[in-house]
């Protein structure tokens, strides 16, 4: 029996798992001295950015978990592996995180209906500690981007960064002005910024789930190279999905003339090489047809034929 092994090393997810663990550590601490600066400050911009950070924890937990069992090789339980636990984890941090700007935006029109005088010098030195934690963990993240799973959780982090650069900028023009409605709108500028990065690593992640065509593919342009393999007449029933982050497969129909099973072998290696080497799709999944049989039930999408015919 074979089963298919994801192409993606174990070292690559032990560091991931490695690195995750540093950035829950210094994310619990951080939460620890954002809430308490933000009840002490009276500042819902440094609350808002400690519940931001606090949804890192969870989302971080996560990422950390699809991280470990991704490592796992293929079984007879699940043939294709376990690649798609980071899409999952993925799909449901970008959840929980439209969770929190919801609680971000209601915190942030609570205080602009009932404005607070805030200590601006709590959230000077708590924006500089959480930059320094958040851009780190941004970083380490950076080697990770061809991973959704990473992607998701770095592009979290990235918005803590620039969300405790705006808590710094605010604090002075608080400092400056005295206008206490700047601290509110940091607060919703956060949230906004929590739904973008959210919606789009859910649309993604979702399609994936979903079976979706992968992202820079094209449907007709696999199949026009399948075709341009010689003695290759017509492809059909063409689908193409992404098992786990990098990794994609592909299944068809392709029908070529009577020959011997060596001469059908040469061909099938054709396309394999073409598949992986102009689309990067690894694992493909053909059966042969003999050509000029008559077309039987529907084929999704329409068969692709030879302009050689």
């Amino acid at each position: 029996m074979h089963l298919h092994h994801a192409g993606e090393g174990h070292s690559h997810g032990n560091a991931a798992a490695g690195f995750l663990s540093v950035a829950l550590v210094a994310t619990v601490c951080l939460v620890a001295a954002e809430f308490i600066g933000g009840y002490l400050g009276h500042s819902v911009a440094l609350t808002s950015d400690a519940i931001h950070n606090l949804s890192d924890i969870p989302t971080i937990l996560i990422s950390w978990v699809a991280a470990r069992i991704s490592e796992r090789p293929a079984d007879t339980d699940k043939t294709f592996g376990y690649g798609r636990a980071g899409i999952l984890a993925a799909f449901t941090n970008a959840i929980l995180l439209l969770v929190v700007a919801a609680a971000l935006f209601w915190e942030a029109f609570e205080r602009f209906s009932h404005p607070v005088q805030v200590q601006e010098q709590w959230m000077i030195w708590l924006s500089v500690l959480a930059l320094v934690i958040n851009g780190g963990i941004t970083l380490g993240l950076v080697r990770g981007l061809h991973d959704l799973n990473i992607r998701a959780l770095l592009l979290h982090n990235l918005g803590d960064a620039l969300s405790n650069i705006g808590i710094f900028a605010g604090a002075l023009l608080i400092g400056a002005t005295n206008a206490l409605w700047i601290d509110p709108l940091i607060g919703v500028v956060i949230a906004v910024f929590v739904c973008w990065s959210s919606i789009g690593i859910l649309r993604e992640s979702g399609h994936i789930l979903l079976e979706g065509l992968p992202r820079k593919i094209r449907l007709a342009e696999v199949a026009g190279a399948i075709l341009r393999v010689p003695r290759v007449q017509e492809v059909h029933d063409v689908h193409i999905w992404t098992l786990g982050s990098g990794l994609h497969a592909i299944s068809c129909h392709v029908r070529i003339p009577d020959m011997h099973m060596d001469e059908s072998e040469k061909i099938l290696a054709q396309i394999r090489t073409c598949l992986a080497k102009d689309f990067g799709i690894e694992h493909a999944t053909i059966q042969f047809e003999r050509a000029g049989l008559p077309e039987a039930g529907f084929y999704m999408p329409e068969p692709f034929r030879s302009a050689k015919e």
